[in-house]
């Protein structure tokens, strides 16, 4: 047979479309021509491939071949379909049987020698080649990361060797049984280590519970860090599909992410990071950390010091959950629900407000380093909470009732009733889900109006408080928002 088809996938954001490798041999002058857009590390696997098929003892044909990768107008790159090629290459000139390509997807680099190479993006290929009803050859490598997709038969191998003797049913290859390594979750810190700060507990306990924003102020070493890093061990566990998203984001940027999966992430990007690095991007679109964020949680520390440009960029994701990279030729979109926790001191020097009066910033430098964000930005943030500083006391013991595995569970129940009554946390209610459930009683709604009216608030900010009081009434497990939730909810709104 002079014509073999081998199915693979490429590698486009978190998605991975379906590629076939169509191999034809044809009389001629020896020639190889490699078509379907391909990038420069795919036109090289041609050599690859030759060395690898004549390393391994095959013979590779002296006729004209041609390798189209299709579809023709989507971009290939990597050295992920280089096994695609030599089995396509090998199938074409008989030398193991066409026929047993049909059920299966390929993804692997070949060295010079025949050794199959680990790539990048395996899991949503995974995903995909089972959503498709097909199994799935990678190399040993990925083979785990690969098991993670439930119910798909994958299929692992060190050389190209071992492919042919499967294909060829000299040696078949069974079926890969995962080891359980990837699921290997650590400890997160403990809520019980932070001493004191009662108040920015509860903020924290609303704050997991209702997926909000939070901004914390206050002077340093008061434990705006220490709390921060406390949120994703109150965070409910990620489900089947929510791990998966997470674990097929990291996949594709080389984070490793399987060590401690199926954990929420929590990144903590630097505040010299680039608008590209928080957000994505790059000539080739790449995931950034809002991304990296997804399903847990971004921590920005000294919020006023990242550059104002890089801070605007969020404001988009943080209400639709997604970031839209465009470029000339490709627009790629990347899932970014991720709950924002931001710390910022109230003054350059740290310590406006403090008793001992340390304070000696200008009024003229408080209001340019808080002008550094923007009013809609500071909206976005549902709840707004100054942590003042405690009395030292050091070798304190933590309070009974304040440690994560109380708080966690308090806010798994009213999360669960969050999933039973809208089937989103509170923070994702659209403006249909706020008029249904966030129903307010004949005196209550002119009261919280004109509260807004005297703060000042946006309607954004109106929808956030109405919000929050939901999560506040789901804590109290009660049915209906109340005057007493609205109050505890403007207490979080920023006066200024």
């Amino acid at each position: 047979m002079s014509l073999a088809l081998v199915h693979s996938r490429a590698q486009v954001g978190v998605e991975a479309p379906a590629v076939t490798v169509e191999a034809h041999l044809a009389n001629g002058l020896p020639s190889l021509a490699l078509v379907g857009l391909p990038e420069t590390a795919v036109k090289e696997s041609k050599d690859r491939v030759r060395s690898a098929i004549l390393t391994c003892g095959f013979d590779f044909p002296a006729r004209r071949i041609t390798l189209s990768l299709a579809p023709a107008d989507l971009p290939k790159e990597g050295g992920r379909f280089d096994l695609a090629i030599a089995l396509g290459i090998l199938a074409a000139s008989g030398q193991i049987p066409a026929q047993t390509l049909e059920r299966l997807e390929c993804l692997g680099e070949l060295a010079l020698s025949g050794a199959l190479r680990p790539v990048q993006g395996v899991l949503p290929a995974a995903l995909a080649a089972r959503a498709a009803g097909r199994s799935l050859l990678v190399p040993r490598a990925n083979a785990e990361e690969a098991s993670l997709a439930s119910g798909l038969e994958v299929f692992a191998a060190d050389h190209l060797l071992e492919v042919a003797a499967h294909f060829s049913g000299q040696t078949p290859l069974l079926p890969y049984q995962a080891q359980g390594l990837l699921r290997q979750t650590l400890p997160y810190p403990d809520l019980a280590d932070v001493q004191g700060q009662a108040a920015a507990k509860r903020a924290l306990l609303i704050a997991a519970a209702g997926a909000h924003n939070l901004l914390l102020s206050g002077p340093p070493g008061t434990g705006k860090t220490l709390l921060a890093s406390r949120l994703p061990g109150l965070l409910p566990p990620l489900d089947e599909q929510e791990a998966l998203e997470v674990a097929s984001i990291h996949s594709i940027a080389s984070q490793g992410p399987l060590h401690h999966w199926p954990q929420r992430p929590f990144r903590q990007p630097h505040h010299s990071a680039s608008g590209p690095a928080l957000v994505g991007g790059g000539s080739k679109p790449r995931p950034g950390e809002i991304t990296l964020a997804h399903q847990g949680v971004l921590f920005l520390d000294e919020l006023p010091e990242f550059d104002r440009k890089v801070l605007e960029v969020l404001r988009e994701p943080l209400e639709s959950g997604e970031i839209v990279i465009a470029r000339a030729r490709d627009r790629v979109r990347f899932p970014a629900r991720f709950q924002l926790v931001a710390a910022m001191n109230p003054c350059p020097c740290g310590y406006l407000g403090d008793p001992a009066g340390r304070c000696r910033c200008t009024p003229e430098q408080i209001q340019r380093y808080r002008a550094k964000l923007s009013g809609p930005l500071l909206d976005r943030i549902d709840l707004h909470l100054t942590v003042a500083r405690e009395a030292t006391a050091l070798g304190a013991t933590p309070t009974a009732g304040e440690n994560s595995a109380r708080v966690a569970a308090h806010v798994a129940q009213a999360r669960q009733r969050q999933q039973q009554r809208q089937g989103c946390a509170n923070a994702f209610l659209d403006l249909s889900g706020l008029r249904q459930h966030c129903v307010l009683s004949a005196t209550d709604q002119p009261w919280l109006e004109q509260a807004c009216e005297r703060l000042g608030l946006s309607l954004r900010a109106a929808h956030r408080l109405l919000k929050v009081s939901r999560t506040l009434a789901d804590l109290e497990q009660a049915a209906n928002i109340e005057r007493r939730h609205l109050a505890e909810a403007l207490q979080y709104r920023p006066t200024r």
